[in-house]
């Protein structure tokens, strides 16, 4: 057997060595922008991400990254390739981040570094990585309050930021007067320059040692593997129609909920995702585009299957994704789109609500609804230089088949991580006042949601502008099969002095000494809270994540001085409570 006629399951342990070293590349990717990134938001929130591409565009592997990300990447190549055609080159380093040109929002830029092989290309070395500030009106270039994408920032299209190997020095100049931190942003930018030729040079390692062909041919293999058992696991699932409806409070100019509904059709191993039923697109930022949705609509998928498939572009054959145009999933041309990712974050729960009538006991009930987004920008006092704190608080997840949900844990759609409060109190004018777990948060269940997260921050500097971005103020997360929903979301400006409630959307100027409280919402119950174990109620109690108060009235347990179950008096209060059911 030759090399140029080798089958990719010809020789299984080729297959296997070509499988993790491709799955090693993109994870030492991921591991080099977190070693070099200059801004805290790529380094330490790690809101990144790292793939490899075939030389048509179809995603070979992904890192252990941020998931939302990775399924847009289809779209944004596509638009490169339209833009660019035949002339790619070697040394040529391609970017862009027009939400309606493959992008998802200006925040997130997407870098393409071809790979050329014996001078043809073989394929391409991609970072995706959401940049502290992007200019617009607002620090951060991440508000929900916009009403159109010119609102929002810098808008590139596909263009090279090197070409043949040198910097494109005009466009560099632009960032540098279009952003308000051009050296954490250019220093972001290196940072994914350096790990796209990283990756490049691991990429090309496999070719030299295979050859192109051999290369090229269990490429082809790992995509096919990929989607075989991808099919195989759906055939195995109910044929028929699912539908589930879940809501966003409000675009942050009126409250009225904004449905988002998925229809799911199962036939063989095949799905069709249909989000026909959800809202027009909206005047504010919560618009997603259709590449984002795909994204969020394959990662729920992904969340539900048992099989260790690659995580490679042979997944995505086995899935049709639509929403209709003119919708907040597919949006016209001004809309803007700055704080999609509630909406991501939106469109998981409403796939995993739909996907819990075909495989119940591979879904959780909802988590906190996706992470909050807490901005602050302004001017350091002592030497005037700008500042743009983004904080993205991750909180819990919602109860499951056989166990609790999980706090302060990153949420499913993404692999991200709270910032550490020292972090925040080093680098930012700002005191954190409280972090921790926010107690009955939990949807009650016989396995209990996680709880909430609550942050309070105190402003140290003269002023700043304050953009939040949060969710489930109104709608809480749903429980399932008996289980109760989480608690919901409050936020609360200057809890000490006047505590002014306000919206889950929120921009406003705040002054030295403001503080705002942020209680997050709590991930959804599984299964009747009445079949909780009382020894777990217990331990609960006693760890102080839940009351006594809610271990009777949500559970049904009542607990001695010592927080011991009383067995009598449980029982008696549980077939009560059973009784007022009927």
């Amino acid at each position: 057997m030759t090399k140029s006629d080798a089958s990719p399951f010809a020789d299984p342990i080729t297959f296997a060595v070509i499988k993790n070293a491709f799955d090693t590349i993109v994870d030492e990717m991921a591991y080099n922008v977190m070693r070099t990134a200059r801004s805290h938001i790529v380094r330490e929130v790690l809101d990144y991400s790292t793939t490899l591409c075939d030389r048509q565009g179809r995603i070979v592997a992904q890192a252990k990254t941020v998931a939302l990300h990775l399924g847009a990447v289809p779209d944004a190549i596509e638009a490169v390739q339209a833009a660019y055609g035949d002339d790619l080159h070697p040394g040529d380093v391609v970017i862009m981040n027009d939400p309606y040109e493959g992008g998802m929002h200006l925040p997130d830029i997407f870098m393409f570094k071809p790979v050329f092989f014996d001078g043809a290309l073989q394929g391409f070395t991609v970072v995706v990585a959401h940049h502290c500030d992007m200019g617009g009106r607002v620090p951060g270039s991440n508000a929900s309050d916009s009403t159109e994408i010119f609102q929002e920032g810098f808008r590139v299209p596909p263009l090279k930021l090197y070409e043949r190997g040198e910097p494109n020095k005009t466009l560099f100049r632009l960032f540098e007067k279009n952003v308000r931190v051009p050296d954490l942003v250019i220093g972001d930018l290196l940072s994914q320059y350096a790990t796209c030729r990283m990756g490049e040079r691991q990429y090309l390692r496999l070719f030299e040692r295979y050859g192109a062909a051999t290369v090229e041919s269990y490429i082809e293999g790992l995509l096919d593997y990929a989607e075989t058992m991808t099919r195989r696991e759906i055939e195995a699932w109910p044929d028929g129609t699912y539908s589930f409806t879940d809501h966003i409070d409000g675009d942050g100019f009126s409250d009225e909920p904004i449905p988002i509904k998925a229809t799911i059709t199962v036939e063989g191993g095949h799905l069709g995702v249909d989000f026909e039923g959800s809202a027009p697109q909206v005047k504010g930022a919560i618009n997603s585009t259709l590449s984002f949705v795909k994204s969020a609509s394959y990662l729920s998928v992904r969340c539900v299957m048992d099989s260790d498939a690659p995580n490679n572009a042979g997944v995505f054959r086995c899935i049709d994704v639509k929403a209709p145009l003119g919708s907040m999933l597919n949006p016209r041309l001004p809309a803007a789109v700055a704080a999609r990712a509630l909406t991501g974050y939106r469109i998981v729960d409403t796939m995993l609500g739909a996907l819990a009538q075909i495989v119940p006991a591979k879904v959780m009930a909802a988590g906190e609804g996706g992470n909050t987004v807490v901005c602050l920008g302004g001017y350091d006092k002592a030497t005037g230089e700008p500042f743009i704190l983004v904080d993205m608080i991750n909180g819990a997840w919602g109860g499951r088949v056989d166990q609790d949900g999980i706090e302060g844990v990153t949420n499913p759609a993404q692999n991200m991580s709270n910032l550490p409060v020292e972090t925040l109190e080093a680098r930012y004018p700002v005191r954190i006042e409280e972090f921790g777990y926010r107690q009955d948060s939990c949807g009650a269940g016989k396995w209990r949601g996680g709880l909430g997260l609550t942050r309070t921050y105190r402003l140290l500097a003269p002023e700043a502008m304050l953009q939040l971005r949060s969710d489930r103020t109104a709608h809480a997360p749903y429980g399932l099969f008996g289980g109760e929903p989480g608690a919901l979301t409050v936020n609360i400006l200057n809890p000490d002095r006047n505590a002014e409630a306000v919206p889950g959307k929120l921009t406003r100027n705040i002054e030295a000494g403001d503080s705002l409280c942020h209680h997050q919402a709590g991930g959804g119950g599984y299964g009747d809270p009445l079949e909780r174990d009382p020894a777990l109620v217990a331990i609960d109690a006693l760890d102080e994540k839940i009351s006594r108060d809610f271990a009777r009235d949500r559970h049904g347990v009542v607990l001695s001085d010592n927080f011991m179950p009383d067995t009598a008096a449980t029982a008696a209060l549980r077939a009560g409570m059973r009784a007022q059911r009927t």
